[in-house]
């Protein structure tokens, strides 16, 4: 493990650089679960940040065991905390490549389009409710908020690395890809409540900007828009609670056995 004692150490600046979201290749891990999660399922990380504190900590020393020692370094802790983005870090980071997934060919099963959400724990939140309803394809829209800022990815806890996540997507070319219907979250005229007909096993669920909701282009595409019968005591649901209720009741509907 090595020592670094100085902000112009090259690997300090490129983790300050990732931190404030202008590196758009790599994502920052903070705290013991999501440097777990990222080691669930890919190589050891670019750099392995210890806070000199906290580094004989039992969890952050079984995570120092199991990564490549030449990639580990002991930060100071107002340098570690010159780099974290929470008020109270847990002691380790990760840097790490940003996962990239496989070009969408076709879409034929679930999958959830995202129009202009621009609050991040919202996003973190339906990331993790699309992966515990099993969920895989998650695109969003030009507009939305970054998918992999630290925020996000505290939010949606290790959920971005079960998950196929596009950003920046354009809706008409993603709509020339699909094998199923679109069902979009909205109030409009004419729009069904969700308990009233039988959900398709397969759809893109479209879910709108928390003010604004979806963008009348999409609305005018879609085979049903769907709404959640609600009482008069609040104006709407949240984005992410309105996303679970979509997700599992289709799920509900479709459980087998």
């Amino acid at each position: 493990m090595k020592n670094i004692q100085s902000k112009d150490n090259l690997v300090v600046r490129q983790a300050m650089k990732v931190a404030a979201g202008r590196d758009k290749t790599r994502i920052l891990l903070e705290g013991v679960h999501l440097c777990e999660e990222w080691l669930k399922r890919y190589d050891p990380p670019e750099s392995v940040l210890v806070q000199a504190s906290a580094v004989d900590r039992p969890e952050i020393a079984r995570l120092l065991a199991i990564t490549d020692t030449a990639r580990q370094y002991l930060l100071a802790d107002a340098l570690f905390n010159a780099i974290a983005t929470v008020q109270t870090p847990q002691g380790i980071m990760f840097v790490a490549t940003r996962p990239v997934p496989a070009a969408i060919s076709r879409l034929s099963t679930t999958a959830l389009w995202l129009d202009r959400l621009q609050d991040p724990g919202n996003l973190g939140t339906i990331l993790r409710t699309a992966a515990a309803a099993g969920v895989k394809d998650i695109l969003l829209s030009a507009g939305c908020v970054g998918a992999w800022s630290p925020k996000v990815l505290r939010s949606a806890q290790g959920a971005h690395f079960a998950l196929d996540i596009y950003e920046h997507q354009h809706f008409p070319d993603i709509r020339d890809r699909l094998d199923m219907p679109i069902l979009a979250s909205s109030l409009v005229p004419g729009a069904r409540s969700l308990y009233e007909d039988a959900l398709p096993a397969a759809c893109l669920w479209v879910v709108g900007n928390e003010g604004q909701g979806v963008h009348p282009d999409i609305l005018t595409v879609a085979d049903q828009c769907i709404f959640i019968p609600q009482s008069d005591a609040v104006e709407s649901l949240n984005a992410a609670v309105a996303t679970a209720i979509l997700l599992f009741e289709q799920r509900r509907q479709h459980m087998r056995g």
